[in-house]
């Protein structure tokens, strides 16, 4: 932190896409800069000329390292050491060149300590590819990088409701077969966790969808429910873990059954994120959990067909950032509250046929 405000490393993602647009626009509010002192990994040349495009006005200050961000301003690090060519709304290998050298420089200086979170920008994940990243997306990119052994666990959430996935960037013909009891397990764990420790919830109801229509028909139409999902759910419920399911998708997002929990467990990709995008496309916010660092971005693509229009909404951006900020927040104090734990006075109820005694002494 910097005189009291959080730093908040911003990575500029693909430069044909809406990013710059989003972020400028975003910036150009006086409130957000009393919020947080904003890093952003990018180009100073590329920002310019997305802003004479756009006809925007935001003003932005060129830093050579996160150290020297000035507070009250927008700063840039610029992280691209040669010329690159800006079109609007067009996959090129260049703007995956740019995107990558963003994001890359702004991992390196997390891992120096020069900024607090990090807000990432739409990249696409075609453009990108290269030698340096072969990740299906920013969530495996940065568990390798920064995520010292520990499993992430992609979170799309807003006001209404936070969906979780067992499996991520995963062709369909490959989910049935990633879907284990001991991952479903760990994901609900980590998901148990994050509910906990990141968004304040003290005992989170976790719904687990199922992963066959209609919940497999007791065996009709898949037998995964019965011999995975269901097993890996009595599982964790000894430890304490409140998880209700597997509910059929389909009726669960009908019915509005998601306002009654805490979180959602989906199988796969599109079984949570079309409904969820269905109902929170402005404002939705993609969270990784489960690491240390903390990260977010906005839950839409690079939008190539309005790239250079001004048609770009910032709203997904700011939920990102306000969220970074909230978790951030959230995460010191879970930990300052747990320093110095009191000794434990009672034995919990599942683990004394819900009785509780005091301790004995011995």
């Amino acid at each position: 932190m910097k005189n009291g405000k959080i730093l908040v490393g911003i990575t500029h993602g693909d430069i044909n896409g809406v990013g710059y647009e989003t972020i400028l626009k975003l910036f150009s509010e006086p409130m957000m800069l009393e919020l947080c002192t904003p890093i952003i990994y990018g180009s100073p040349k590329v920002a310019t000329y997305h802003r004479k495009a756009l006809e925007l006005t935001t003003n932005f200050v060129t830093i050579q390292q996160a150290d020297e961000a000035v507070d009250g301003r927008l700063n840039l690090v610029d992280c691209l050491q040669e010329e690159v060519k800006i079109e609007f709304g067009q996959l090129s290998a260049e703007s995956g060149k740019a995107a990558f050298f963003a994001l890359e420089k702004a991992i390196a200086d997390y891992r120096e300590g020069l900024f607090d979170v990090l807000v990432t920008a739409p990249i696409n994940k075609s453009a990108i590819q290269g030698d340096d990243f072969h990740f299906p997306g920013h969530t495996e990119y940065i568990q390798e990088r920064v995520g010292e052994g520990r499993e992430a666990l992609m979170i799309l959430m807003n006001d209404i409701m936070r969906v979780a996935l067992v499996t991520t960037h995963l062709p369909i013909r490959e989910v049935a077969q990633a879907i284990t009891k001991e991952t479903v397990m760990r994901k609900i764990r980590i998901f148990h966790e994050a509910l906990r420790k990141d968004f304040n919830v003290s005992n989170p109801r976790i719904a687990v969808l199922a992963l066959n229509p209609h919940a497999g028909d007791d065996g009709l139409l898949g037998t995964e429910e019965k011999d995975i999902i269901l097993p890996a759910m009595q599982e964790v419920e000894k430890e304490g873990i409140l998880c209700f399911g597997p509910y059929a998708a389909d009726g669960f997002f009908g019915n509005r059954t998601y306002e009654y929990f805490d979180g959602v467990l989906a199988m796969y990709h599109d079984q949570g994120l079309a409904p969820f995008k269905a109902l929170a496309m402005t404002d939705g916010v993609n969270y990784t959990a489960g690491l240390s660092i903390v990260r977010t971005s906005p839950d839409h693509g690079t939008a190539y067909d309005i790239a250079g229009q001004g048609k770009a909404d910032e709203t997904s951006l700011r939920k990102a950032i306000y969220t970074a900020l909230d978790v951030f927040r959230n995460r010191t104090s879970y930990e300052e509250a747990r320093v110095h734990p009191l000794r434990k006075q009672y034995h919990e109820r599942r683990d004394d046929s819900d009785k509780l005694k005091l301790n004995a002494p011995e």
